[in-house]
């Protein structure tokens, strides 16, 4: 299940919230080795103070098993403010219909669905669509490792490079950005829909 925490309700997910900044410390300070701001067991930055939207993918016990970040890029953005540079093929990303994905995480305890990629990690993709279509998005920008790029290909969802890779801890990066369509939609949920169809 997915869930969308907004600084509107933030107070009611106060225990998933925890367990996305842990997550996300995890992942982002632990595995990938980056310069990330850590309190104890917990990930955070200056933009989780911006009322961005959350979407958590959480299992029916209540266990999160994944997030991912969404702010507009009319406001402060992590591609804008830290990592501007990464841009060269084109103006850094910014408009009323233009958000930034950030802190993609997702736990190492979920299931595989499809093309080796696991069930929380669509979710979180295919909500991501649907939270755009549904919020007039077109495009997400972002600042990805070449694991993630990878992952976005195997799931059918290609992501176009605005500069060269760059080294941030022990990976390598690059900024990018993602068409929001109901066509690219309708291909993420079709290849969930075999990968449940195969696994009956």
């Amino acid at each position: 299940m997915i869930r969308i925490v907004t600084k509107d309700n933030a107070e009611r997910h106060v225990s998933s919230l925890y367990q996305m900044h842990r997550i996300r410390k995890t992942v982002f300070k632990d595995r990938l080795g980056w310069d990330v701001t850590v309190s104890g067991e917990l990930e955070f930055d200056e933009y989780d103070a911006l009322g961005p939207s959350y979407l958590l993918s959480i299992d029916r016990y209540g266990t999160l098993n994944g997030c991912v970040r969404l702010l507009p890029t009319t406001g402060p953005n992590m591609l804008r403010d830290i990592f501007a540079s990464f841009v060269t093929k084109a103006a850094v990303p910014r408009g009323e219909r233009v958000w930034e994905a950030s802190r993609f995480a997702v736990s190492g305890n979920t299931t595989a669905a499809e093309a080796g990629l696991s069930q929380t990690t669509y979710d979180l993709l295919i909500g991501v669509l649907k939270f755009g279509l549904s919020n007039g998005i077109s495009t997400i920008a972002c600042v990805v490792d070449v694991r993630m790029e990878r992952i976005l290909r195997r799931a059918g969802w290609q992501l176009e490079r605005l500069g060269p890779a760059h080294r941030i801890g022990n990976t390598i990066a690059m900024a990018g950005q993602l068409d929001v369509s109901a066509q690219i939609l309708r291909q993420l949920e079709a290849r969930v829909g075999l990968a449940h169809a195969a696994a009956a």
